[in-house]
This record gives C-alpha cells, structure tokens and sequence, in this order.
C-alpha cells in the first residue's frame, strides 16, 4: 500500500474525507466525555424511570456549562490563529 500513488484529486478528495472522519471521532469523544462527566456529577440515586429531584435540572445546567465552554474554548483558539495569520 505504502507504493500506490494517488492524482490530486484523489489525495483533496482522500484529505477532506480524513478531516470529516476526524471531526466525527472528536465530536463522538466530546459527547462521551460529557455524559460521563455529567452523569457522574448528576446522578446520584440508582436509575430508574425517571430521575430523582434535581438530577435533570443538574444534567441539562452541566451540558449548558459544558456547551458555554467548549464554544468559548473555539472562539479564542479560532481568535488567536486568526491573529497570527
């Protein structure tokens, strides 16, 4: 595999492809992190059919937080690479 040689749109086409890949697997990663970080943080009583008090209220404020600071996290990495370019 390591002789295949591939025309440039093949390598655009094979290059976009990985990016997407990528993003999905970091995009996966994110949500696992976060349910586990919530749920651990949230719920504190055996599952059951419906959450105890405050459990919901808890898990929806933690995604809410965690949304908050990923998108800031973004905006100021996206804000320092634009002002080295």
């Amino acid at each position: 595999m390591d002789n295949l040689k591939f025309d440039e749109a093949t390598q655009k086409e094979l290059a976009t492809f990985l990016e997407r890949e990528q993003a999905q697997a970091r995009i996966n990663s994110t949500v696992h992190n976060l349910t586990s970080m919530c749920w651990d943080k949230c719920v504190t009583s055996t599952p059951g059919s419906r959450f105890a008090r405050g459990e919901e209220s808890c898990l929806l404020n933690c995604v809410d937080r965690f949304m908050d600071t990923s998108l800031f996290i973004i905006k100021t990495i996206e804000g320092q690479r634009s002002q080295q370019s």
